[in-house]
C-alpha cells in the first residue's frame, strides 16, 4: 500500500465500497480509509471501525497485515490531535506488528509517523534515527517513492544544521521523475524552499513552497499544505509584503481549523499573530498569539511552541508591557533549556534584558544581555549576537551603570554600538539598518562629537536609502512572486475544476453502470420466473423500488387481441380489481399504447388526460410501455404517480427495461405452461398405455387356465353325458363306474387348480391396478407387491424369448407407495425389452434386493443387454430424451421412473452401464419422506 495516493484513486476506491458487501468491501474499504486518515480524519476512523467488524471472516494470515495498518492510521489519527505519547506507543507496536509479518513497507510508515512524533516532541536526534530506519526499510522493500520522501525530509532538517553542507550531500539526490510525483514532490520542494530561504532567495524559496502546497493538496497530505501555506506567508513578509504574508496565513488557518489538530491550527494563528504585529495591528496580534499558545499547550515539547513564546515576548515588547515580555521570554528560555537549542536561549535572554532594562532593573538586564551575547558568539550567530549588543547599548543609555572593561569609546553606549557595527560587518550581504548609526549620531552629539555625529548621519542616510532601495528591490520580487503565485492557483483552480468536472462525468458513469448492472440483476430474477403470478410480483417490487409507483398496472391481451384485461393491479398498496379495456378505446392510454406499439408519457394529467378504470383514483403523471417480445405484443404495463412529472429520462430508461424483460418472463411462464400441460397429456397417455398392457398381459395369462378348465369342464359333461345313457340303458358296469369317478376327480383337481390360477392372477391385477391408479400410501411386503408387478409383465417376457429372476427377501416391508414403484420396475423392465435386448434373443433379468441396513434397503435391476452409450448416459433421466423415438419409445419412462424414486419416495438411483449389460441401482428408505404427495405432474414431468 502506497504512502499517500492521489484524489482520482480515492473516487475509485469510492466507486467500488458502492457496490460491495460484507468481508468483500474490504480491497477497496482499507485503502480508502487509510488515504482519508488526513483529508477526513473522523470518516477514516469510522471506515476502520468498519473493517474491525469485517476482520474476522478472514484467514489470520489476511487478517493481521490488515489489523497492523488499521492500528497505524489510529496512531497517525492520534499524533494529529496532539497526543504524542499514546500515538507514539500505537505506532510502536504496529510497527512491531509488521516486522513479525516481515512487512517492510508497513515498518517504513511506522517509522515515518515515528518521526514526525519525535519532531513534535522536540527530539530531532531520534527524529533523524527513525528517518535512517525508514529509508532502510524502503530500500529493502524496493520502494523508490518511501525512499526518495524519507531522504527529502532528512535534507530538510540538514539545512537547518549547515547549508552548505547539506546542499552538497543533497543537491543532485533527487530526479526529474520524482519531482513530477506529487506524492513525492511536496517533501522535496518543501527541502528545496527551506534551502532557498536559508539562502536568503525568498522569491525562490516562496515558488517551491507553491509547488510544495499544491502537491500535498493533490496527495491529500493536509498537515504539510497547511505548513506550506504558512511557509509562503513567512517568506513574503521577510520581502515586506506583509499583506500578501496575511493572505496566506489566512489560507492556512482555513485548511487548519477544520481538521481540529492543534499543531497546525497553533502554528498558524502564531506566525498570523506575527505578520500582525509587524504592520502594527497589535490588539489582534495579541489575540491569536494567546490563543496559539493556549492550543500549542499540550505539544510545550515541540519547537512550534518555543516559537510561540518568543512571538509572545516581541509583541509585549512593542506593547509596553515589560512584565509580560519578561514571563513568556522566561518561559523561552526554560523551554530552550528543555529542547537543548542554543538559539532559542539566546534569544530568551536578550529578550529578558531588554524587558529588565525597561522595569529600572539595570544590574539584571545587563547580567542577561551579557550571557546573551557570550551564548550567541559561542554559537557563531552574528545576528543574535548584534541583537543582544544592542540591548547593552540600550541599558547603558538609561541607566547609569559601571563602564565596561577594555572600554574603547568615550562611554559604554558608543562602545557596544561600535562592537554591533563591528560583528554586523561579519555576516554576508547584511545591510546595517539606519537606526543603529543614528543612535551613533544622537550619541555622538550628545558628548559635543559633533564631527563624528555628522559622519554618523550620513551612513545613517547612506544605510536608509541602501535599505529603501533593498525594500524596494524586496517588494518587487514579492510582486512578482505573488503573481506567479496567483497564477499557479488559477491554474491550480481551473486544474481542479476539471478534475472536478470529469470526477462528476466519472460518478455520473459509475452510477450509470451500477444502475444498468442492478437492473441486469434484475432482469435475470425476473425472466428465473416460470409463473405469470411471481412475474407481477417481483415486476412490482422492483418498480416499488426504483420509481415513484403510487399505481402499477398490468394488461395482457386476450385470444383475438381485441380486448386487453388486467391481470395485476395495485394502487397505494391496495390490489386492484381485474377489468377489460376494448382495443379500439380512443381514451384509455393502456390501449393506445398497445395500438401504436409505442411508449406514451403523461407528465401532467387531468382528468381528460387519463382514462379511469373501475377502483383507481387519478394520478399527476402516469408512464405507459407495451410488452413486445420481438413483434408479438402481450399486453402493456403501466406506472402512475401522485407527483407532477415524476419520471424523466433515467426513471423511463429503467420502466423500459422492467416492461423488457416482464415481456420475456412472461411469454417464458406462458410458453412453460403450454409445455406443462403438454407434459402431462403425455404423461396421462403413457399411463393409460401402460394400464392397457397391462391389461392385455393379464388378459393373455388368464386364457390358458380358465381354457383348460373350460376344455376339462366340457369333457367332463361328454362323460357325463355318458354314464347317463349308460344308466338309462343296457346298465352300469362297476367298471365303467369306477373309471367315471377316477376321470370326475382328476377334471376336479385339473379345473380347481386352473381357477384358482385365474383367482390370482384377477387379486394381482386388481391390487397393482388400484395402486397404479390412486398412487396410495401404504404398507406392503416388497416381495409381494415386486412379484405381483413382475406376474402382470411375464407374458410379454416370455413372448420376447427372455427371461427374469426374482431375489428379493420376504421379510422387507415398506411404508411407501406400492403402485409408483410397480411402474418404476415396469419402466426398467420396458426399457430392457425395448433397448437393452434390441435384435437378439435369451436375454436375461435380474432384480435382486439386500437386507435392509440403517432404515433403507437397496434393490439392483440388472440386464446382460448392450448396455448404454456413453454419450447417452449422461441424458437417460431426460424428460422425452429416447432412441427409439416412433419405435414405441416416448422418452418419458426414465424420467419418471427418477422423479418417483427420487421426489415421492425419497430415495436415490444411479445408473451403471457397459457393453455387458446395464444396472439400475436404487436406495430407498423403508418410510418415505412425510411430505404432501406431488400432483401427478410433478413426479411425472
Amino acid at each position: 500500500m502506497d504512502l499517500f495516493a492521489l484524489d482520482d484513486a480515492l473516487a475509485d476506491w469510492e466507486a467500488a465500497l458502492t457496490s460491495q458487501h460484507g468481508a468483500a468491501r474490504l480491497p477497496a474499504l482499507l485503502p480508502l480509509a487509510w488515504h482519508l486518515r488526513q483529508r477526513d480524519t473522523p470518516r477514516a476512523l469510522r471506515l476502520a471501525v468498519e473493517a474491525d467488524t469485517l476482520l474476522p471472516a478472514l484467514p489470520a494470515a489476511d487478517s493481521e497485515p490488515i489489523a497492523a495498518r488499521l492500528q497505524l492510521l489510529r496512531a497517525e489519527a492520534t499524533w494529529l490531535d496532539g497526543h504524542l505519547a499514546d500515538a507514539d506507543a500505537q505506532a510502536q507496536q504496529a510497527g512491531a506488528r509488521f516486522a513479525a509479518l516481515r512487512l517492510p513497507l508497513g515498518q517504513a510508515d511506522a517509522h515515518w509517523l515515528r518521526a514526525w512524533i519525535a519532531i513534535d516532541s522536540g527530539e530531532h536526534a531520534r527524529a533523524e534515527n527513525e528517518l535512517e530506519q525508514m529509508a532502510t526499510a524502503a530500500r529493502a522493500a524496493g520502494d523508490s517513492q518511501r525512499l526518495a520522501i524519507a531522504d527529502a525530509v532528512n535534507a530538510r532538517w540538514s539545512v537547518l544544521h549547515d547549508l552548505p553542507s547539506a546542499q552538497r550531500r543533497w543537491a543532485q539526490r533527487f530526479s526529474r521523475e520524482e519531482e513530477a510525483l506529487p506524492t513525492v514532490a511536496g517533501w522535496i520542494y518543501d527541502y528545496y524552499g527551506l534551502a532557498a530561504s536559508q539562502a536568503s532567495d525568498f522569491g525562490a524559496a516562496a515558488g517551491h513552497y507553491l509547488r510544495c502546497y499544491e502537491a500535498a493538496l493533490e496527495s491529500g497530505q493536509m498537515r504539510m499544505a497547511i505548513t506550506a501555506a504558512i511557509n509562503i506567508g513567512l517568506d513574503f513578509t521577510l520581502l515586506n509584503d506583509h499583506h500578501a504574508a496575511l493572505e496566506w496565513m489566512e489560507s492556512a488557518l482555513e485548511l487548519a481549523r477544520p481538521t481540529g489538530w492543534p499543531r497546525s491550527i497553533g502554528i498558524c494563528l502564531m506566525h498570523t499573530a506575527d505578520t500582525m504585529r509587524r504592520l502594527g495591528r497589535l490588539d489582534a496580534a495579541d489575540e491569536l498569539l494567546r490563543e496559539a499558545t493556549q492550543i500549542l499547550a499540550p505539544l510545550h515539547g515541540a519547537r512550534a511552541y518555543a516559537t510561540a513564546l518568543q512571538y509572545l515576548g516581541d509583541l509585549a515588547l512593542d506593547q509596553g508591557d515589560f512584565t509580560a515580555a519578561l514571563h513568556a521570554f522566561r518561559q523561552l528560555e526554560a523551554r530552550g533549556t528543555a529542547l537543548g537549542h542554543a538559539d532559542f536561549l539566546s534569544i530568551a535572554r536578550r529578550g529578558q534584558a531588554h524587558a529588565l532594562c525597561f522595569l529600572d532593573r539595570p544590574q539584571e538586564a545587563q547580567d542577561a544581555a551579557e550571557r546573551a551575547t557570550t551564548l550567541a558568539r559561542e554559537q557563531a550567530n552574528n545576528y543574535h549576537q548584534v541583537a543582544a549588543l544592542r540591548v547593552l547599548s540600550l541599558i547603558h543609555l538609561r541607566h547609569q551603570l559601571p563602564a565596561p572593561a577594555c572600554m574603547t569609546e568615550p562611554n559604554a553606549t558608543l562602545h557596544f554600538l561600535h562592537q554591533a557595527l563591528s560583528v554586523a560587518g561579519h555576516i554576508n550581504g547584511y545591510t546595517l539598518p539606519a537606526d543603529l548609526h543614528e543612535a551613533l549620531a544622537r550619541e555622538y552629539a550628545h558628548i559635543g562629537d559633533y564631527r563624528q555625529a555628522y559622519a554618523s548621519s550620513q551612513l545613517a542616510a547612506a544605510a536608509r536609502q541602501k535599505t529603501h532601495s533593498h525594500d524596494a528591490t524586496n517588494r518587487a520580487i514579492a510582486m512578482q512572486v505573488q503573481q506567479q503565485t496567483e497564477n499557479a492557483r488559477a491554474e491550480g483552480k481551473h486544474h481542479r475544476a476539471l478534475a472536478a468536472a470529469e470526477m462528476r462525468r466519472v460518478q455520473l458513469l459509475q452510477q450509470t453502470t451500477a444502475l444498468l448492472e442492478r437492473l441486469s440483476a434484475i432482469g435475470q430474477e425476473i425472466t428465473t420466473h416460470l409463473d405469470a403470478g411471481a412475474v407481477f410480483q417481483a415486476l412490482h417490487r422492483h418498480a416499488q423500488a426504483l420509481l415513484p409507483a403510487d399505481s402499477l398496472a398490468i394488461y395482457l391481451c386476450d385470444p383475438g387481441c381485441d380486448t386487453i384485461s388486467r391481470v395485476f393491479g395495485m394502487e397505494n398498496g391496495q390490489p386492484l380489481a381485474g377489468n377489460t379495456i376494448d382495443i379500439a378505446n380512443p381514451r384509455a392510454n393502456a390501449a393506445r399504447s398497445l395500438r401504436e406499439r409505442a411508449e406514451i408519457y403523461i407528465d401532467e394529467a387531468g382528468p381528460d388526460d387519463i382514462f379511469l378504470a373501475p377502483g383507481t383514483d387519478l394520478m399527476a403523471s402516469a408512464l405507459y410501455v407495451p410488452l413486445l417480445v420481438g413483434e408479438r405484443a402481450l399486453g402493456v404495463m403501466t406506472v402512475q404517480s401522485i407527483e407532477v412529472d415524476a419520471y424523466g429520462e433515467r426513471e423511463r430508461l429503467i420502466f423500459r427495461t422492467l416492461c423488457a424483460y416482464g415481456a420475456i418472463a412472461l411469454d417464458n411462464a406462458e410458453a412453460y405452461r403450454q409445455l406443462k400441460d403438454a407434459q402431462t397429456q403425455l404423461v396421462s397417455q403413457e399411463k393409460l398405455a401402460a394400464l392397457g398392457a397391462l391389461m392385455a398381459g393379464v388378459a393373455h395369462e388368464l386364457n390358458t387356465p380358465i381354457g383348460n378348465s373350460l376344455l376339462i369342464a366340457s369333457t367332463l359333461a361328454q362323460k357325463t353325458e355318458e354314464m347317463e345313457a349308460q344308466m338309462n340303458g343296457a346298465g352300469l358296469k362297476r367298471s365303467a363306474l369306477a373309471n367315471y369317478l377316477d376321470d370326475a376327480r382328476k377334471a376336479h383337481e385339473l379345473v380347481m387348480r386352473g381357477l384358482t390360477s385365474a383367482a390370482n392372477l384377477v387379486n394381482s391385477f386388481k391390487q397393482v391396478a388400484v395402486d397404479r391408479t390412486t398412487e396410495q400410501r401404504r404398507d406392503f411386503n416388497l416381495s409381494q407387491v415386486t412379484h405381483e408387478v413382475i406376474a402382470t409383465m411375464m407374458n410379454r417376457i416370455r413372448a420376447s424369448g427372455h427371461r427374469i429372476e426374482i431375489e428379493v427377501p420376504d421379510t422387507v416391508s415398506l411404508d411407501s407407495y406400492p403402485g409408483p414403484y410397480g411402474q418404476v420396475i415396469a419402466n426398467f423392465i420396458n426399457n430392457a425389452l425395448l433397448h437393452a435386448f434390441a435384435g437378439q434373443g435369451n436375454g436375461c433379468m435380474w432384480l435382486r434386493a439386500q437386507a435392509p441396513v440403517d432404515g433403507r434397503v437397496q434393490l439392483t435391476f440388472r440386464d446382460n443387454g448392450g448396455g448404454i452409450a456413453p454419450e447417452h448416459l449422461s441424458r437417460i433421466f431426460d424428460p422425452f430424451f429416447t432412441t427409439k423415438l416412433g419405435q414405441g419409445g416416448s422418452g418419458l419412462g426414465l424420467s419418471i421412473s427418477y422423479n418417483i424414486i427420487t421426489s415421492l419416495m425419497g430415495g436415490l438411483i444411479s445408473v451403471h452401464s457397459a457393453r455387458t449389460g446395464t444396472t439400475f441401482t436404487l436406495d430407498l428408505p423403508l418410510k418415505a419422506p412425510e411430505n404432501k404427495l406431488p400432483s401427478t405432474a410433478h413426479i411425472y414431468h
